[in-house]
């Protein structure tokens, strides 16, 4: 089996439209501390919903070009150093950022395995969502494409 790398990708975009008020263009939701026992963004909990996951490289996290402050601070925040911020100038859905995002990773080397997370999702039972991605991983490594 091999033992590759597992780079995850944060999607960072977003419009800030879906949970107005709370949420707007300026600061959408995933720069939102939603959660009444955590004092971290939905974005700081995705990054630190895999910090248990084995042979986990930095991630690369992907935002629209007028959020790089808010990503940059939130990430600072729980001390974590991205391997790269991509910034996109325009939004143009998943399939090109994920793109980027698979162009960027090959630049430093072609065997990992990109493991693509939304930056705004409520994951509650964060054990079962590791084993779910443990399991992609372990179908990922015998050369197969998993959603």
């Amino acid at each position: 089996m091999k033992n590759q790398k597992i780079l995850p990708v944060i999607l960072c975009g977003g419009s800030g439209s879906r949970l107005w008020p709370l949420s707007r263009s300026s600061f959408p939701k995933q720069f939102i501390k939603l959660l009444s026992k955590s004092n971290n963004s939905l974005l700081q909990e995705t990054i630190l919903r895999i910090s248990k996951l084995e042979n986990v490289d930095q991630p690369i996290v992907i935002c629209n070009e007028e959020h790089r402050f808010i990503v940059a601070e939130q990430i600072r925040e729980i001390n974590i150093v991205p391997k790269s911020i991509i910034l996109e100038p325009t939004a143009k859905n998943t399939a090109p950022a994920i793109t980027l995002a698979a162009l960027k990773a090959y630049e430093t080397s072609n065997d990992q395995i990109l493991l693509i997370l939304s930056s705004d999702h409520l994951i509650l039972n964060n054990n079962n969502f590791l084993r779910s991605i443990n399991s992609a991983i372990d179908l990922a490594k015998k050369d197969r494409l998993v959603t």
